[in-house]
């Protein structure tokens, strides 16, 4: 995985610094005084410019969400930051990542944990994503073109699960491959209206604890049947 330095420095770390402005403004909501340094330090070592259309290049370090094709788009980096933060990632762990997109999330989230797992449901996002990570040297990451409301349940369970797409209501199949312990974060709501950003624990025994911590904007997760 490659360190880089060039000529969006600058903006990632004014990017950086907008970030940590808007946490401290929505503390209320997030229950948080500040991110982790370290989801910072994976956040400055992913170029966001390379996962973004060109005819957007220049917009990389704006702080919203951006079209990648297929009616999809790339997350804010606020909510990429706030999410990540979320899963509490340690170096030894295990993440399902739903709804690889253009595979920037999941090169953030291969920065801080031991390996990923993300599965793409638009064939043509998912190689692309692939293609471009390969190409990047992120070798702890694999990748699957199917159903994210199925999971990826052959290398289950995971110490982590992160969905980034919309899903009306707790994704069982998710639920069951997540590891006691494990924390899966979801936005949770109808399409087209009002979510929450949701953090669900699996604790020893099974028992599941569900707090919504954030009004969001997603796009769903597609069913394929």
């Amino acid at each position: 995985m490659p360190d880089w330095n060039d000529d969006f420095t600058d903006a990632r770390e004014a990017l950086i610094a907008e970030i940590e402005a808007e946490v401290e403004e929505t503390r209320g909501f997030l229950g948080i005084d500040r991110v982790d340094p370290r989801v910072f330090q994976a956040i400055r070592a992913v170029p966001r410019e390379e996962f973004v259309p060109a005819s957007v290049r220049d917009l990389a370090y704006v702080n919203r969400p951006l079209a990648i094709g297929h009616g999809q788009t790339i997350s804010q980096p606020f909510i990429v930051a706030v999410m990540t933060n979320a899963l509490a990632l340690t170096p030894s762990d295990r993440v399902l990542e739903i709804g690889t997109g253009c595979g920037y999330q999941t090169a953030v989230l291969a920065r801080l944990a031991r390996h990923v797992y993300t599965v793409e449901v638009i064939e043509r996002l998912g190689q692309s994503a692939r293609d471009r990570l390969i190409a990047q040297r992120y070798d702890n990451v694999d990748f699957r073109i199917g159903d994210g409301w199925r999971g990826w349940p052959e290398y289950a369970p995971y110490d982590a699960i992160i969905v980034t797409a919309a899903a009306p209501e707790r994704p069982a199949a998710l639920i069951d491959q997540l590891a006691e312990g494990g924390r899966m974060i979801v936005p949770i709501g109808p399409s087209g209206g009002t979510q929450r950003l949701t953090r669900i624990e699996k604790r020893p025994g099974g028992a599941l604890h569900s707090s919504g911590f954030l009004p969001v904007a997603f796009v769903p997760l597609i069913k394929t049947r």
